[in-house]
């Protein structure tokens, strides 16, 4: 009989955002995959967790994921749980997940924290209608031209980036979108926690005098509009 996979959404930050469910669920199952052990070790210890723990991450997804499934078929259960967050989002989660559905293997998530929501809910853009593109191209020219398809989108638009390449995006963004209001969000639900709304070359000004530190989640609006036609 086949077990089950839990996707487990687990803390952005602050380790007291968590459900009573997930805690439960971490520790009733067999085997715990993590994007990242050794973050996930001190969730863990933080609620008097001993469960088994191995790595899945991008770089090993695809050999481990065979495995995996051979110990789902087998009728245990496995908790997937991301760096943070919830996982199957711009991590290899994703590639299990699909797995398990080819194999009729079961697959339920265990709902919590996405750095994404919060980012876009604190942004003060408009939230009726959004797309998450998720991480853009580490390559310039690709990455201009994904931002040249998005000058038609109508909805908030919300991203991930990285720290060493938030500047180069800026730059970009100001090319292609001119000198508009971004939103950077970072440290989410940590003590110095970040919500900044400004202008792309005020960000940038800020960066050439200031490292960038964590990851960010970037929300920017397309089309420039009066708040009553964004309210519509």
């Amino acid at each position: 009989m086949n077990g089950k996979l839990y996707i487990v959404a687990t803390p952005i930050g602050n380790l007291e955002d968590i459900t009573l469910r997930a805690v439960r669920i971490l520790k009733e199952v067999n085997l715990i995959a993590a994007e990242d052990t050794r973050k996930t070790g001190i969730l863990l210890k933080s609620y008097n967790i001993e469960k088994p723990i191995t790595s899945y991450h991008s770089y090993n997804a695809r050999q481990k994921t065979a495995g995996l499934i051979d110990r789902l078929a087998r009728g245990e259960t496995i908790a997937l749980v991301s760096d943070s967050g919830t996982p199957g989002i711009s991590d290899p989660g994703s590639h299990l997940i699909k797995e398990c559905i080819n194999r009729n293997i079961d697959v339920t998530a265990v709902p919590g924290p996405t750095a994404f929501v919060m980012a876009l809910v604190l942004s003060g853009r408009p939230t009726h209608k959004f797309v998450f593109e998720g991480f853009l191209s580490n390559k310039k020219g690709r990455r201009k031209r994904q931002l040249e398809e998005l000058k038609g989108e109508e909805r908030t638009i919300v991203l991930y980036e990285s720290p060493h390449r938030i500047k180069s995006f800026l730059d970009d963004f100001l090319d292609v979108f001119g000198d508009r209001e971004v939103v950077l969000a970072r440290e989410l639900t940590k003590k110095f926690e970040e919500i900044k709304r400004e202008k792309a070359s005020e960000h940038i000004r800020f960066f050439e005098n200031n490292s960038p530190k964590g990851e960010y989640v970037v929300v920017f609006s397309a089309q420039e509009k009066s708040e009553e036609e964004e309210a519509e």
